[in-house]
């Protein structure tokens, strides 16, 4: 099993004091038993946030900065061939526009009906579709979208820009630039956010692209594009888990309930994994931040070396710098 563990430690002043004062001890006593075996170090301002790097090199994915096409992946692995198509996932949101920042809510917290949200969809399709963009519904949370306007276009994670000011992170492409700003227009007086507004929700007024890119048939097939990202291999990521017990609170800044995550999450999923590492000795964690991963993993050595680790106490607080 190999678990990754997203927002694990942040820049953030509170997140560092809520950091002082945390205690996880299943979390101490694996770091105890495994060895640092490779450190991912990125930046802060990556398109790809930490997390989502590893999962997809764990899925045997290799892609550059914001070129993860995780929607052409879920198109596969929902069955169906994404073909040669670009795809892209679109997600309705809420943008707090100001004179000289725009902050985006996390869409998670928009509480999206899923007839409010094929309504939507619906309202901007033809807009969409005059750019050769066409648009599917997936859930009310987010669509799926394919176009050539997706095809080696680098787009910022949602988990990078939830709860953020956005400007760094916008499209580059001038026709989806626009396309947010026509649905700014359209979508300001349309009876759905009418009826949110009504409701004391906050109004869907514009929609952010991620996880664009094309797959190629198979990785290494004759003729397949070799710059473009091959399909993941199935048997590398089925003893992947992803836990995002951590993401909610890090995207709202809430660093006590972030704290208190930690602390189930160390009674819980940690303990599990703690437990079964005697009978699972290719157990690996990885830890991700804002910037760089660790990973963690069983390594080949004598019993003076296992013994040396087991008397090295590692706490998160002791690596959040590299994180």
């Amino acid at each position: 099993m190999h678990l990754l563990i997203p927002f694990a430690s942040a820049e953030a002043s509170g997140c560092r004091e809520a950091t002082d004062r945390l205690a996880l001890p299943a979390l101490e006593k694996i770091l105890q038993r495994l060895a640092l075996v490779a450190t991912d170090a990125g930046a802060d301002s990556s398109l790809t946030p930490p997390h989502e790097r590893a999962l997809a090199r764990a899925r045997g994915v290799v892609a550059g900065d914001g070129c993860i096409p995780w929607a052409a992946m879920e198109v596969t692995q929902s069955g169906r061939d994404p073909g040669t198509d670009a795809w892209a996932w679109i997600t309705p949101v809420h943008w707090d526009v100001g004179a000289d920042h725009i902050l985006m809510a996390d869409p998670q917290s928009l509480d999206l009906r899923e007839a409010d949200s094929r309504a939507l969809l619906a309202a901007m399709q033809p807009y969409f579709s005059e750019d050769g963009i066409t648009l599917e519904y997936t859930s009310a949370e987010r669509w799926r979208a394919r176009a050539r306007v997706f095809d080696g276009l680098a787009s910022a994670s949602l988990d990078r820009v939830a709860g953020r000011e956005i400007t760094a992170w916008m499209p580059t492409e001038p026709s989806l630039r626009r396309l947010q700003n026509e649905m700014q227009m359209l979508l300001y007086t349309h009876p759905v956010n009418d009826a949110r507004l009504a409701r004391g929700l906050a109004s869907v007024n514009s929609f952010w692209v991620s996880g664009t890119g094309q797959l190629r048939s198979a990785a290494g097939s004759p003729g397949s594009d070799a710059g473009m990202p091959a399909q993941p291999d199935p048997r590398a990521a089925r003893d992947v888990v992803l836990d995002d017990t951590l993401r909610k609170a890090a995207l709202r800044n809430d660093w006590t309930a972030w704290a208190q995550a930690w602390m189930q999450l160390d009674q819980n999923k940690l303990s599990s994994l703690l437990n079964r590492m005697d009978t699972h000795p290719d157990t690996q964690l990885s830890l991700c931040g804002e910037r760089s991963v660790l990973r963690f993993a069983s390594t080949p050595g004598g019993m003076l070396q296992k013994l040396r680790r087991r008397f090295t106490h590692t706490r998160l607080q002791d690596l959040r710098d590299q994180l």
